[in-house]
């Protein structure tokens, strides 16, 4: 559960109160599970007082420490842009909103959550922030990344294979060898 896989921060309720529970890495497919631990790792930071939100004085405190503070208007249209619950703060689930929309293009160059999302460190590609052909190429160019990153697992693994049958060659050999002068 403390992962971006199971129920997240701010969401459902342990006693099951009619909730459906939020599952980041469903929901948000178009990220990985680095992004979501990422993007959970730096909800929890800012998230003061430990409640699962962010409120607008903990946004002002996030925005100030990522080097670009935001008026207090500016703060609430913030939340306003992704509250979706209409509650003036963000749960976990509106938060990831932000690098939705961002990896889409949808916000605009001067906002506060266009600046979060680009100064917060965590790579949503930004190739998706031109446009979402170059988000989806960069998306199917990590796959292949990622297949190429198996192919060299599996090479090693051939290799050290290889490496160990010739070792016991080496040695039945030897032994052999060695069982010639013994007699």
């Amino acid at each position: 559960p403390g992962s971006p896989a199971g129920r997240a921060v701010g969401e459902g309720s342990p006693g099951g109160g009619g909730r459906r529970v939020f599952s980041p890495a469903g929901e948000f497919r178009e990220f990985s599970r680095r992004q979501l631990r990422d993007m959970e790792r730096l909800f929890r930071q800012y998230d003061a007082g430990k409640d699962g939100f962010i409120d607008l004085m903990e946004l002002k405190l996030m925005m100030e420490k990522l080097g670009a503070p935001q008026t207090h208007l500016g703060l609430k249209n913030m939340i306003k842009e992704v509250d979706e619950d209409l509650d003036s703060k963000l749960s976990f689930r509106e938060f990831l909103l932000i690098f939705r929309k961002a990896a889409a293009g949808e916000l605009q160059e001067d906002s506060g959550l266009h600046a979060l999302a680009r100064l917060s460190e965590i790579d949503v590609s930004t190739e998706g922030v031109k446009g979402a052909k170059n988000f989806f190429e960069a998306k199917a160019q990590a796959i292949n990344e990622a297949s190429r990153f198996e192919e060299e697992i599996k090479a090693e693994q051939e290799e050290k294979k290889k490496q160990a049958e010739e070792l016991k060659q080496r040695k039945a050999a030897f032994k052999e060898l060695q069982s010639n002068f013994t007699q």
